[in-house]
């Protein structure tokens, strides 16, 4: 007497639901990645009404006649990257705290910015307490 069973097991393994898992993966990381914004500075911009405390390691201050200053001394902007790192040489976690006159135009901060954000440095814009 042979016995045989009813159900047999099937070798054959279907691969369109996978698929469509990946394609659905795949849809999801391309619309993600374009939002990440990899040219965005990295800064802590404290409210004049509060303060944020960072060990100052170093100022940076630009004044209305767009003379740049490292501490009290004078340099030039194409300067300023060596300068700070001169500075910052053997400092953990170093933190750069800019200094800038209301009449100052922003491209000139921002140039600031971007060389502390090449160095990969903190940077902080100080602002006043005042209204």
């Amino acid at each position: 007497m042979s016995l045989r069973t009813r159900n047999k097991v099937s070798a054959i393994f279907s691969m369109s639901s996978l698929t469509d898992v990946v394609f659905l993966l795949l849809i999801f990381l391309m619309l993600t990645s374009t939002l990440v914004s990899p040219n965005a500075l990295k800064l802590l911009l404290p409210n004049s009404s509060s303060q944020t405390l960072a060990t100052q390691n170093i100022s940076v201050s630009i004044n209305k006649d767009l003379e740049y200053f490292v501490g009290t001394r004078r340099v030039r902007l194409g300067e300023l990257s060596r300068i700070l790192a001169q500075s910052l040489d053997n400092k953990a976690d170093p933190t750069v705290v800019l200094n800038a006159e209301r009449s100052v135009p922003i491209e000139e901060v921002v140039k600031v910015m971007d060389i502390a954000n090449k160095m990969k440095v903190k940077m902080i814009l100080a602002t006043s307490n005042k209204p």
